[in-house]
This record gives structure tokens, sequence and C-alpha cells, in this order.
């Protein structure tokens, strides 16, 4: 099963791992994608890291805003 977050970080990014800790919080299943080195992730998330996605679908960047995921996770269904 394929998780519907995935986190799009960089290695020393500090609302990374903020980020982290809010998703670890929720419980839902996420990934993480490290964009360093991947010049194509770098043009796309490079200025707005973190960045969250929920289903495939950008969901907010720079912090994950706790309520507004679980609302959305309650709300959404996968695919």
């Amino acid at each position: 099963m394929t998780a519907r977050l995935t986190l799009y970080t960089r290695p020393g990014c500090h609302l990374c791992d903020e980020a982290k800790t809010v998703l670890d919080r929720v419980g839902e299943p996420w990934d993480e994608v490290d964009i360093e080195g991947d010049e194509e992730l770098e043009e796309e998330y490079g200025f707005r890291i973190p960045v969250l996605l929920l289903d495939g679908k950008e969901h907010g960047y720079w912090r994950v805003e706790e309520e507004r995921l679980r609302r959305d996770l309650s709300l959404s269904s996968p695919g």
C-alpha cells in the first residue's frame, strides 16, 4: 500500500524536522523524498521545502498545519 502522504525534504532543514514531528503525531503512514541532488525536484520544490503532498496533490509547504491535515485526511479518500 502506498502512503497517502509524501514529504519532500532536504538534509539540515529544521522546518523539515518539525514537519516530520507533526506527521509522526498524526499517525498516518508517510514517505520522505530527499530532493538534494535531484535537479528536477530542486527546481520544483527547492525554495518551499518542506512540501507535503496528500494523495499526490500539494497540501502545503514550510509548515504542516496539523489540524488542517487531520481534517483533510478524514474528508478525502485515497486515489
